[in-house]
């Protein structure tokens, strides 16, 4: 594999992630595929903050520990990193950092002074430093400026000023190849929904889903969708369930402190059958935890949730590919089958930004909401052979529409009588049969690596990115459950086909996917299990596999 890999680091608010977007970019136009890490402390101002660039020959989604530039915008990012990576090369900006040997050192206050510019243009300078160290041609940074930067003229001059002053110390040769889209898994997640044919989506604030509600908040008017901001995650669950009881394909996001305030409305939304889509990006907890780093602990909490049993559909995507296709694919499934859905990911994917190539997406089934005929009397909880019962809403002619949260009758009717209350737990046992039926048609399990392998890393979510780089050095199987409720037992069971040692990698403590996995009757011989609040790098990963591989 042909790589680079880049810090920018700084203080909160010196635009760490615009800086860390613009040199992702620069790899972009040369050919690489590039992987974007960000991490920062849970404060407005201060602190260190960095961004990690890694650009490949082929699809990256994990950084690795190898460094070769660092371009220190403070003299804290230099203390740091520079003792993690002695050989790299470092672009300083001078007025803030110390000297450095072997260093590219750009005078930027001098530069803004002589060209009459605001000190927000102090990035553009350390990148056209960086560009020119890296050897990248100047007319590629001028594209990249023109293309991704506001005031592109002028930040694009400044940054030729710092490019003439700096030497190529360590060029990076381009690869042939078109640049790829550049997305955030969250924003993955938000053009899944649309695709799916979102209609409102309601959030409160909290990391790391934050960006999914900014994100279709900016580009609500180009969707054609409606986005509010409730005052807490109890107005948003209440006020997303009238949303969709009126007919609107609606979906909320929060992470899992969040997510446990919405818990009755959740019970409320599988009682009264309202299809909802439930966004929870995991950070590391419990209660207010890590912030602002990640974590794969709110498995079973996802899974389990809500009081009393009722079916829900639980996807974990492990890259921007899959988040697209498998949200379309949640907002249709929960509407057709009138259940609540959740997208369950974490603060890895919804924050780091990743090359997709929209040639390689594919396509999953398309599930259509069954919609009531107008023949008359309506019954809301119409119990049919499936368990759906068709769907009308309020204000439709000679359709009387009750939503109840009680036990209640096929039209919705209040009742205790036990005959009725369990034929309607019944009916909605029925939906989950259809709808585990149904998703064998569904790729559920992904199986990457040597696929005759017999030793398989079995893992979840993001954390599939270092299991496929692990995989590819040791000739190991690849394992990744992408459905986790109802979980593909058929699907999982011929992806384990020849599989003679299971080990389970995840960010949690307790081993959550492998107690799921053993719960549906298979074995797992080890687990490696991270929980800091940092994803596994394939480097550190490769090691742990070793120790429980080798003889």
């Amino acid at each position: 594999m042909k790589e680079v890999s880049v810090i920018v680091g700084g203080k909160a608010g010196d635009g760490i992630n615009n800086a860390g977007a613009i040199i992702a970019q620069l790899f972009n136009h040369l050919g690489y595929y590039v992987y974007i890490y960000t991490d920062y402390p849970s404060l407005i101002r201060g602190g260190h903050n960095y961004a990690l660039i890694r650009a490949a020959d082929i699809p990256v989604g994990a950084y690795n520990n190898h460094i070769d530039y660092l371009v220190a915008l403070n003299q804290e990012t230099l203390n740091l990193h520079l003792p993690q990576c002695p050989d790299c090369t470092v672009v300083a900006n001078a007025d803030l950092v110390k000297s450095v040997q072997n260093g590219q050192n750009v005078s930027v206050n001098a530069i803004l002074k002589e060209e009459s510019a605001a000190p927000i243009t102090a990035n553009s300078a350390m990148i056209g430093a960086f560009a020119k160290s890296a050897g990248i041609p100047w007319e590629i940074v001028d594209e990249v400026f023109r293309l991704h930067m506001p005031k592109a003229e002028e930040n694009s001059r400044i940054a030729r000023r710092a490019y003439d002053q700096t030497k190529t110390t360590r060029p990076i040769s381009a690869i042939p190849g078109p640049a790829h889209s550049l997305l955030s898994g969250n924003e993955a997640i938000g053009l899944g929904l649309v695709a799916g044919g979102l209609s409102s989506y309601i959030a409160y604030p909290m990391t790391p889903a934050s960006t999914l509600l900014h994100f279709l908040a900016g580009n609500a008017e180009r969707f054609g969708i409606t986005v509010v901001h409730p005052e807490n995650e109890i107005a948003v669950i209440l006020m997303a369930l009238g949303s969709a009881v009126a007919g609107a394909r609606t979906a909320i996001g929060s992470s899992g402190g969040g997510f446990c305030l919405m818990t009755e409305g959740l019970s409320f939304a599988a009682m009264a059958e309202i299809p909802i889509v439930i966004v929870v990006s995991q950070r590391t907890g419990p209660s207010t935890g890590l912030p602002t780093y990640t974590g794969q602990a709110d498995l079973n909490f996802v899974l389990h949730a809500g009081q009393g049993e009722f079916p829900r559909f639980v996807a974990a995507p492990a890259d921007p590919g899959e988040a697209y296709l498998w949200s379309a694919a949640a907002i249709r499934l929960s509407w057709k089958y009138q259940i609540p859905a959740f997208i369950l990911l974490d603060k890895t994917l919804s924050e780091g930004t990743y090359s997709v190539d929209n040639n390689q997406l594919g396509n999953l089934p398309v599930a259509d909401p069954v919609l009531w005929d107008g023949d008359a009397p309506y019954l809301r909880y119409r119990d049919t052979p499936s368990g759906i019962s068709p769907l009308a809403f309020p204000g439709g002619k000679d359709a009387i529409v009750k939503v109840n949260s009680y036990a209640h009758d096929e039209g919705g009717i209040t009742t205790e009588e036990a005959k009725i209350v369990t034929q309607m737990t019944e009916k909605r046992r029925k939906k989950e049969a259809k709808l585990k039926e149904e998703l064998n048609l569904y790729p559920c399990i992904n199986v990457r690596g040597s696929a005759g392998a017999t030793t398989a890393l079995l893992c979840w979510g993001s954390v599939r990115n270092a299991c496929d780089e692990v995989a590819a050095r040791l000739g190991l199987r690849v394992i990744q459950p992408v459905v986790l409720s109802p979980f593909p037992e058929q699907q999982f069971s011929v992806a384990c086909q020849g599989v003679q040692r299971l080990i389970a990698v995840e960010e949690n403590a307790t081993g959550q996917l492998a107690a799921l996995v053993r719960e549906h009757g298979n074995g797992v011989g080890a687990t490696i299990l991270k929980y800091d609040g940092r994803p596994f790098t394939p480097d550190e990963l490769f090691v742990k596999v070793l120790e429980v591989v080798a003889p």
